[in-house]
């Protein structure tokens, strides 16, 4: 009970301390969404705002070269000017040698006729455009029709007629602000934005004045620097509701708050549901009678464990009890439970806490080295192999032997499976060698190695009135399991061993080379469209190296250990002419499966 109230109270601590976590994570997610975004579109209209100040300017430009070309004269000054007025343009000036004597257009402008170069809130700023040859801005300033304006003061140089530079003047736009760049203000404000725009004093001096801003106060506005002539400019941006969603928070608060809330109430629940998960879970993984690993749960690790380390070297061992059969109709199951509880002590008692210990099912156990080899192996399996295991009955002890075969990885398997069947390979050598043994698998064992196909294999396929085999039904990697002895005789192979050494183990390799390709193609095509029983017509390949002419019957078959493998079936097909040919045309009959017209 204490732990029932205790839990859910941890709980909710704990989902408080999370909601904040949460909150705080989404809010900074989402304060650094908006940075980004406004960063971007501070860049984006900072550098139009740029492009549609320096447009404004290079009317400056234009009338410098007019006077450069023309030796200092522009005699129809007031046509220029008009035709490259704009909207956003207050007025067009000269200035021959610092003082303003033509203005366009003229009405409203006559206060502008100065002189830049001896007025005191123009002459500093001027003077050093002059002598520094460099375009200079000065703003704002109040127009007096209405709005600010931004001057724009280009210094014109001439030469005289003995090559020396002289200053002539300067040209001089007035921009009304904020009209020259309303476009990318108008879009920030439709975007929700406030912004301001600043522009250092003067070339020399770093404080900046502003020359356009919205109503909204900026508080830790993003920002896009970029700089006209000498001029350092700034371009500011901030959300106008700020970098905080007040109300998506609050939001985001309650939500998780009713979860933290609802939680709690389940606790209980959840409790009940972890415990039963986690006995499922163990159910599902580790055999309840000896508490090591079932099939599942070894071969899922086994699996696992070479696959993220197929470099290091393994070693699989199977074993069983000699004889279990015998315990069990002697004592009783409930004491061969005992002695394969024994078993399994035994192992966990003498195997490092790194070794992968398993039940394969009924009194077969399984058992994984990691970074281990054959030769470092031997030594500790036959140690193993020859300690005294015991079970108790009334009080005595009983002793029961072991066999074990084992396998190395990847010296002689390239896979978790196939370094079983190795191992599994070993374990019937030590059975058919009088058992209580311990043996390494070694090359040729697999051909003896016991094919648990579901039924007696032996006592059927050396009976059936035909050649036949069985390999994997895998498109990539098939494998040979079996050939009975009238496969052998009608191929010439001496036996198993000599089939499977000079075909790789692979199926593929008994067809004729030309032929393989399309032959392979035409029965998966055919086994895809459900065809299971037609016939193929291809050459086979005999132990001598020449090919015999047949037709095969093939079937797939689910089987529990190996999965899907073929139970094929061999006619030699010259044969079958010959003792056919009167009843019935086998080029109709077959040739549905037929794969091209194959010659004898």
């Amino acid at each position: 009970m204490k732990k029932k109230t205790l839990v859910p109270f941890i709980v909710f601590l704990l989902g408080i301390c999370l909601i904040s976590f949460i909150v705080y994570k989404t809010n900074a997610h989402e304060e650094e969404q908006k940075h980004t975004t406004a960063q971007l579109n501070a860049t984006t209209y900072g550098e139009r705002i740029k492009n549609e100040i320096t447009n404004g300017m290079e009317i400056t430009d234009v009338l410098k070269q007019i006077l450069i070309s023309e030796d200092g004269e522009l005699n129809q000054f007031d046509t220029v000017a008009k035709n490259i007025m704009s909207d956003s343009i207050e007025s067009i000036q000269l200035a021959p040698n610092g003082v303003v004597t033509d203005i366009y257009p003229a009405e409203g402008n006559e206060a502008g006729k100065i002189d830049l170069l001896h007025n005191k809130d123009r002459q500093e700023i001027s003077c050093y455009a002059r002598d520094n040859h460099t375009l200079i801005t000065q703003c704002p300033f109040e127009l007096k029709q209405g709005g600010y304006g931004l001057a724009v003061r280009n210094p014109v140089y001439l030469k005289d007629d003995n090559g020396q530079e002289y200053f002539w003047g300067f040209t001089i736009v007035i921009l009304r602000v904020p009209d020259i760049f309303s476009d990318s203000i108008s879009a920030l404000s439709d975007f929700g934005y406030e912004y301001k725009l600043s522009k250092t004093v003067a070339p020399w001096d770093n404080t900046y004045e502003v020359v356009y801003q919205s109503d909204g106060s900026i508080i830790h506005p993003v920002s896009y620097d970029f700089t006209i002539g000498e001029e350092n400019w700034k371009f500011e941006v901030m959300p106008e509701g700020g970098w905080q969603n007040t109300a998506f928070i609050a939001l985001t608060s309650g939500f998780f708050a009713s979860i933290v809330l609802l939680l709690s109430g389940l606790t209980r629940v959840w409790l009940v549901s972890k415990e039963n998960k986690n006995k499922f879970q163990i159910l599902a993984h580790i055999d309840s009678l000896t508490n090591i690993y079932n099939r599942y749960g070894f071969n899922e690790l086994a699996e696992k464990m070479i696959s993220e380390n197929p470099k290091a070297h393994f070693i699989a061992a199977f074993l069983d009890i000699d004889d279990f059969k015998l315990i069990n109709d002697i004592y009783g199951h409930a004491y061969g439970d005992k002695a394969l509880k024994s078993l399994a002590d035994s192992m966990k008692a003498f195997f490092p806490s790194d070794a992968l210990l398993g039940r394969n099912g009924g009194d077969e156990f399984c058992i994984l080295l990691q970074n281990n080899a054959c030769e470092a192996a031997a030594k500790q399996l036959q140690q193993f192999t020859r300690i005294p295991k015991t079970f108790s009955c009334n009080g005595q002890e009983h002793p029961f032997y072991i066999s074990l075969g084992y396998a190395e990885y990847p010296d002689f398997a390239s896979n978790c499976l196939q370094l079983m069947r190795c191992a599994d390979a070993a374990l019937y050598e030590v059975k058919l060698h009088g058992k209580n043994g311990c043996m390494a698998y070694k090359e040729g064992l697999q051909s003896r190695v016991r094919k648990q196909l579901g039924f007696a294999l032996k006592d059927i396929s050396e009976h059936l009135p035909g050649a036949f085999i069985i390999y994997k039904a895998d498109k990539k990697e098939d494998e040979l399991f079996y050939a009975n002895h009238e496969f052998l005789h009608m191929t010439g192979y001496k036996d198993m061993e000599e089939l499977f050494r000079l075909t790789k183990r692979s199926f593929r390799n008994l067809i004729r080379e030309d032929e393989r390709q399309q032959i392979e193609a035409s029965i998966w095509e055919q086994i895809d469209n459900g065809n299971e029983n037609d016939y193929i017509h291809f050459h086979l390949r005999k132990a001598d190296g020449s090919y015999l002419s047949v037709l095969d019957h093939g079937r797939i078959v689910e089987n529990q250990q190996y999965g899907r493998v073929f139970y094929v079936m061999f006619m030699d097909w010259k044969d079958m002419h010959i003792h056919y040919s009167d009843k019935f045309s086998y080029n109709d009959k077959f040739s549905k499966r037929t794969a091209g017209n194959i010659t004898n």
